[in-house]
């Protein structure tokens, strides 16, 4: 997401109790920030935070993580929390390609994977974040019924995804083709790509991929 850089934007993480821009320091220690048991869900690549935000504001017994590689990005999500003063969302600078050394082994309970870049070029494919590689640090992370939500408009990934999930070995809970246009919609939470999306007249695909508990 491409967005002007506000000059201010790492002062302002760096000074809020909400921003954790050193996640490995608090690996194995996310009940303890929120200062409860309940499940943790979390978003990789949260954009501004619409969705994430929208979630909890709706769901205050679940916690809520949000990731954002880009810290001007993450700002506008931190405005979002600081006027709302939601307890229960967190925010992290960082990369998918360190989930384990930000996460103990089934700290989280939900993946979230909304729009993510999909990566079209083949000497890229290991990019994608449904590449195994990354399933393999999803699976690793969380726990019981391991579960990864994930949107996109881009068919080819789409496609992808689910030829990388089944390989991998996760089954299908919920897919759709369309998502706006299916049963899902009335409890789907949109992410600001996704308005665009939808009124530029572009299908939105959707997948619940799990990989039942043991």
């Amino acid at each position: 997401m491409r967005v002007r850089n506000r000059a201010d934007a790492r002062e302002r993480l760096e000074n809020s109790p909400v921003v954790f821009l050193q996640p490995k320091d608090n690996k194995g220690k996310w009940k303890e920030i929120f200062g409860n048991d309940n499940p943790i869900h979390l978003e990789i690549g949260s954009g501004k935070g619409k969705f994430i935000h929208t979630l909890a504001e709706k769901h205050p017994k679940i916690n809520f993580i949000a990731m954002e590689a880009q810290p001007t990005v993450l700002t506008f999500l931190l405005d979002k929390v600081e006027e709302t003063h939601r307890e229960n969302l967190k925010l992290i600078s960082g990369n998918a390609e360190d989930l384990l050394e930000y996460f103990a082994e089934g700290e989280v309970d939900r993946l979230y994977l909304n729009f993510s870049d999909p990566w079209p070029k083949t000497r890229h494919e290991k990019r994608r974040l449904t590449f195994h590689t990354f399933l393999a640090r999803y699976e690793a992370i969380l726990n019981g019924n391991k579960t990864i939500v994930q949107k996109t408009d881009n068919q080819g990934l789409f496609e992808y995804s689910l030829m990388s999930y089944a390989k991998y070995g996760f089954t299908f809970n919920r897919l759709s083709l369309d998502l706006t246009n299916s049963v899902y919609e009335e409890e789907n939470v949109h992410t600001e790509y996704e308005d665009k999306f939808i009124k530029k007249g572009n299908r939105i695909y959707m997948v619940e991929a799990v990989i039942e508990s043991k």
